[in-house]
């Protein structure tokens, strides 16, 4: 026989149960603007049946419903949206961090513009031209001192300020380093936590928030693989578990940084010449590391790896141009400035128009851009004839302006000497190997850069759209609704006031039959 009072229950645990999706909900409202929070529901599930199977079951038409409580409170996110945003998200780190480094080598060389190293190399070609119609004025001399020091310095410039920006992004990797294994260490410790709790049947939603919006950052910086472990003991199906978090390195072995509540950190490898040319994971707190050694290659994307490019690839590479370009200008100035004569006569062996590469050859041309100077000559001294005490003669001016549109390959032969000069070596001099000339190998330079340069900031702005179309199908699924929540919240203040009416109903039923039954003829 059912009891009189199962009505109450049944009653009691709705009220119960909407209370606790009231609950959730507001917590949903309050949360609408948090970084990171994803919306909660409750789990609603019918208790367990009256009766239950037995021999003395109680004989009735079948089994009646005793009730509904709250199964569990479960965070809506799809895990498939996660990690298909950290893929697109390491993609856009990775665009970002070289778009912003090529932009800035883009301010520093500022080409094409008037103040860039074309235009100045351009002036001083142009006043060597204006020598050589004039070899004999002061002023044109003195013009063509001044334009040669606006090289020397332009070629001091950019050397200087590449080399500052190259030092500015090894900073910016130590940085990030450091942000990564704050990560590291930040996600070991909610695993912890997470791992304790757990086991008991609780869903610690907040933490997993947490840890998912740190693994978000974490997946800019470097590319990761997550793996769920489950925490055993009573832990619900739907748990997260722990997370364990690791790079996959060019042999495809593992790369552990996370595992459990215990992390590796990672810090740079760098050669003697303080270049970094990988990654070295630290054992610090016991983690399963099975190759220790990252190299660049191993980061397929993230901003790290992008810095690290930037670092180690483009910053060097346009160095190493600039030098490749300031030792053959130089060395080939100086080679035919030393064939003609001054206004003095023929130059000294010891006076160089340019210095400081002395020590230099075409296989060893390192900092020849931050080198080169004047070399101190006077204007009377610049060998802007072919003749030998014979002030008007500008024939060896036009050669010497003629230097940048001359081929880097085979040789030179000067014009208007009266006894043939032996031909200028130019592969013995040039350290550029492509050929062409001073001023096309510089174009070059210029116009690769400016490829580069776009298809970073395309690859970024493409990055950005999918990461976004990414994030936006996520927020879909995991934001906070208000309008949702206000539809939800009245929906279960209905489902609260039913419950109550069901309880008064109930409570007149129990009336009537406590004090209204047995009462006939008094």
């Amino acid at each position: 026989m059912r009891s009189t009072f199962q009505g109450l229950e049944t009653a009691k645990r709705g009220m119960f149960t909407q209370q606790t999706a009231i609950s959730v909900t507001g917590q949903n409202i309050a949360n609408a603007n948090t970084p990171g929070y994803t919306r909660q529901r409750v789990n609603f599930q019918q208790t367990e049946p009256y009766p239950a199977p037995a021999m003395n079951r109680p004989q009735i038409p079948g089994q009646m419903g005793t009730g509904v409580e709250a199964g569990s409170i479960q965070r809506v996110r799809e895990s498939f949206l996660d990690t298909q945003y950290r893929t697109e998200n390491n993609k856009l780190g990775y665009w970002q961090s070289k778009s912003e480094a090529l932009s800035k080598m883009e301010n520093i060389l500022n080409e094409p513009s008037t103040n860039g190293l074309a235009a100045v190399m351009g002036q001083f070609w142009q006043s060597l031209q204006d020598l050589s119609v004039n070899p004999e004025n002061e002023g044109a001399r003195a013009v063509v001192l001044q334009r040669g020091q606006a090289v020397v310095d332009t070629f001091h410039y950019l050397s200087d300020s590449i080399s500052a920006i190259k030092n500015d992004i090894g900073s910016q990797i130590n940085v990030h380093v450091d942000e990564v294994n704050s990560i590291l260490e930040q996600i070991g410790g909610i695993n912890k936590q997470i791992s304790e709790i757990e086991p008991h049947g609780y869903l610690p939603n907040d933490l997993y928030d947490e840890r998912d919006r740190l693994v978000d950052q974490l997946s800019q910086l470097v590319n990761i693989k997550v793996i769920k472990n489950p925490s055993g003991g009573n832990a619900f199906k739907i748990a997260d578990g722990t997370y364990t978090i690791s790079l996959v390195n060019t042999n495809g072995d593992p790369v552990e940084l996370v595992n459990g509540d215990k992390f590796n950190s990672i810090e740079p490898t760098k050669d003697n010449k303080g270049d970094i040319t990988g990654f070295t994971v630290k054992d610090s707190s016991k983690a399963t590391v099975a190759n220790g050694n990252i190299d660049l290659g191993d980061f397929s994307q993230g901003r790290l790896k992008g810095l690290a490019d930037s670092h180690e690839g483009l910053y060097p590479n346009m160095l190493n141009d600039l030098d490749k370009m300031a030792y053959t200008f130089g060395r080939i100035f100086n080679e035919v400035h030393s064939k003609g004569y001054g206004l003095e006569g023929a130059m000294s062996p010891s006076v160089s128009f340019f210095q400081g590469l002395e020590n230099m050859d075409k296989d060893n041309y390192v900092g020849a851009a931050s080198s080169i100077a004047m070399g101190g000559i006077t204007t009377k001294q610049i060998a802007a004839s072919a003749k030998a005490l014979n002030g008007g003669n500008g024939a060896n001016a036009i050669n010497l302006a003629n230097i940048s549109t001359i081929l880097l390959k085979g040789t030179y032969k000067l014009e208007g000497f009266s006894n043939p000069e032996v031909p200028i070596n130019l592969d013995s001099l040039s350290a550029i190997e492509t050929g062409g000339t001073i001023q096309s190998f510089y174009e070059g330079i210029i116009g690769k850069l400016g490829v580069d340069a776009q298809q970073a900031l395309r690859m970024s702005k493409n990055s950005s759209v999918l990461a976004q179309s990414v994030e936006t199908n996520r927020q879909s699924v995991s934001s906070v609704s208000l309008d949702e929540e206000m539809t939800d919240l009245i929906k279960f203040q209905h489902a609260y006031n039913a419950a109550a009416r069901n309880i008064t109903v109930v409570d007149e039923m129990l009336d009537k039959i406590i004090n209204g039954m047995g009462t006939v003829g008094r």
